[in-house]
């Protein structure tokens, strides 16, 4: 991996021994006869989709899952030949890109599929989606389906490896829908085989379902949010641990002592009661640490919780230190620091969101620093190779 530079004192690190880990971790709790799908599109959850598709290939999952027929180029191009699925929409102009890189690509329109036939496709691989109950993409209807079977029944350029869903609820396990989306696509899959279709690959589980389901989840699990160490929901209990692959560091770049009266950021939120000394993190909303985090957000600094205090700005904000601390000093947005954690968990809950999408919004400015054996392996620093 090419080794990148980076000219602040703000990075994330992301464990890839992690990531591997809590694959395995997976794969022996599965039924040995289920393999996995690694998920890595939106860059892995923001933690890197190439390294992250390396480590999970390694680890020994068998195919890669992405949003963007773009994402999968970016795979192809870094080198990586293991098979590619897009569960996205992509242009039906696209198809011999697709078919180019040799990416398979979900199908849930007829119209779709006639407009790909027009560009002279030689062989694409597709997955069929049906909608059991989310309502995104997906097949709903027997009449729309046997259109699209009836196509690919005729049309030799066209392989048909895989058919999928996709579970709303499978995080709550109190919610009847779940269930009800098993019947839906079991109804599906003999549908199928009463036509005489025979996908080689049949997946539905998610990382939650894949917890709910170990034994009962077909050919593949999709392994996302669990594969990066964090749980899909707070009421699933997972039987086995889960490892947290992203941690956010920062360093005080500045420090004062501010008298009693002195206000702090943008519109004086923050007024000073006693002497306190104030350090400034260069982290800020345009990093994707936003503003409403001001409200009870913390940093761990020498192993001790600072607050945040007055308004976060676009490219810094202040926290009350302990104590009078040096310039340099390391600070801890997501992670753990002598014996102290701040959880990607408890940053989702103070934003009212959910995990998934804090690593999503720490952006690119934010180089990422990746750890293998417990060593830095490499530094991806996008800004500087962006364009």
């Amino acid at each position: 991996m090419e080794h990148q530079p980076f000219y602040r004192d703000t990075w994330a690190e992301v464990d890839l021994d992690a990531i591997r880990e809590n694959i395995e971790a997976f794969i022996r709790y599965i039924n040995p006869k289920t393999k996995v799908m690694a998920v890595v599109k939106a860059n892995a959850y923001g933690h890197g989709a190439v390294e992250t598709a390396l480590t999970a290939l390694e680890a020994g999952a068998e195919y890669l899952a992405v949003a963007l027929l773009d994402e999968a180029i970016q795979l192809r191009k870094a080198g990586i030949t293991a098979p590619i699925l897009v569960m996205g929409w992509v242009r039906p102009s696209d198809a011999p890109l697709a078919e180019q890189y040799d990416v398979a690509l979900t199908v849930f329109q007829k119209e779709w599929l006639e407009e790909a036939l027009q560009t002279n496709i030689n062989q694409l691989t597709i997955h069929l989606k049906f909608d059991t109950g989310m309502s995104r993409l997906g097949l709903r209807t027997k009449e729309e389906a046997e259109a699209i079977v009836d196509i690919i029944k005729n049309q030799p350029c066209l392989h048909l490896e895989g058919v999928y869903t996709h579970f709303a609820t499978a995080d709550d396990i109190d919610s009847p829908l779940f269930h009800v989306q098993r019947e839906r696509f079991q109804d599906w899959l003999a549908w199928l085989s009463d036509k005489g279709m025979q996908p080689s690959m049949i997946h539905t589980s998610n990382s939650a379902a894949a917890v709910r389901l170990p034994n009962d989840s077909y050919h593949f699990v999709r392994l996302g949010i669990s594969m990066y160490g964090l749980k899909p929901s707070q009421e699933l209990s997972i039987p086995f641990e889960l490892k947290p692959a992203f941690s956010l560091h920062s360093q005080l770049v500045h420090v004062k002592l501010l008298q009693p009266g002195d206000t702090i950021s943008y519109g004086a939120t923050y007024t000073v009661k006693e002497p306190e000394w104030i350090g400034t993190v260069p982290v800020g909303y345009a990093d994707g640490w936003i503003r409403r985090l001001a409200r009870q957000g913390r940093v761990l600094i020498e192993g001790e919780f600072a607050p945040i205090v007055g308004r976060i700005c676009m490219d810094q904000f202040m926290v009350r230190l302990p104590r009078k601390l040096p310039v340099g000093t390391k600070v801890t947005l997501i992670g753990k620091q002598n014996g102290k954690e701040i959880t990607m968990d408890e940053i989702a809950e103070q934003l009212e969101t959910i995990n998934y999408e804090i690593p999503c919004n720490l952006t690119v400015r934010i180089p990422r620093v990746y750890i293998k054996n417990r060593q830095k392996i490499a530094v991806k620093n996008p800004i500087l190779n962006i364009f």
